[in-house]
């Protein structure tokens, strides 16, 4: 009989996910998201994660409204905005730049699949468009704000709009390049989110991960979306065309190459050898 003083303590169970494991969960995740969504699921998943981020949006903004230290003022915008984020983690909801290391991860694994992602591309982006429009509007018909918090929006959208202050072809890739930062963060808190076991496991790194890309002012297309949107529903400027123009369109090009180039592709690059030597087994090596 065995004395269990002798018996070899058990590991303690691992509160998260392996990077390795993340990879194949995010590529199933993926499959399932571009072969069962309809089109019209996946556009109404789209619409409710533009509103998610809309009122990330404005937390944000009224939870950093009043404070003037620059530290203690980001890090309160970050906390706020990562609660939008965070509801379309829990809900599957879908969004734009989640969707750029998701999707990346998918074809990777499959790329075969390369029509139905970009058709799923396609949908996430104006279905957040048409989701942060419309919860702007409902917000703005339902509630009014002080004028701190709207002066506090106009600030936001000044910031957004520099780079069409400096104008011409080098502000509007340095923007691109700002995209591409922030989609580096984003795409981490997608990929932290993946990892996590717990509600609470999940939410501490994407909370960090956004914050810092919150902090330092990188250009995220939704995000970008929800506040403009805020702010053309209470009356502000300068219109559409030109928050597409020098903003979304630009940021959102360079969230797809952030999440894809310094997400997807470096940690397939390092992990997929691992994972088919470690699928055939020693005899088949």
């Amino acid at each position: 009989m065995t004395d269990p003083s002798e018996e070899v303590p058990r590991r303690p169970t691992m509160q998260y996910l392996a990077a390795p494991a993340v990879l194949e969960e995010m590529a199933r995740f993926g499959r399932g998201r571009v072969g069962e969504l309809t089109s019209g699921r996946a556009l109404v998943l789209a619409v409710l994660g533009g509103g998610f981020i809309t009122v990330g949006a404005l937390f944000s903004l009224l939870v950093g409204s009043g404070v003037d230290a620059e530290g203690p003022k980001r890090l309160l915008e970050g906390f706020g905005f990562s609660a939008g984020f965070f509801f379309v983690v829990l809900s599957e909801a879908v969004l734009f730049t989640e969707a750029n290391v998701v999707l990346p991860t998918t074809l990777l694994e499959d790329r075969h699949q390369w029509l139905r992602v970009v058709r799923f591309w396609a949908i996430a982006w104006v279905g957040n468009l048409a989701g942060v429009w419309l919860a702007a509007q409902l917000i703005a018909t339902a509630q009014m704000y002080s004028p701190e918090t709207l002066a506090a929006l106009g600030e936001v959208i000044e910031r957004k709009l520099a780079y069409r202050e400096l104008g011409g072809a080098g502000a509007w890739w340095q923007l691109v390049l700002s995209g591409v930062l922030a989609n580096w963060l984003v795409g981490m808190a997608a990929f932290f989110a993946f990892m996590g076991r717990t509600i609470i496991g999940k939410y501490i790194p994407v909370f960090l991960a956004v914050t810092a890309f919150v902090a330092a002012g990188f250009q995220h297309s939704p995000a970008n979306m929800g506040y403009f949107a805020l702010h053309l529903a209470h009356g502000g400027g300068p219109g559409w065309p030109t928050a597409l123009g020098w903003n979304i369109v630009p940021a959102g090009i360079g969230n797809v190459i952030g999440a894809a180039v310094l997400v997807a592709v470096p940690f397939w690059f390092v992990h997929h050898p691992h994972r088919e030597a470690a699928r055939r087994g020693p005899t088949d090596r």
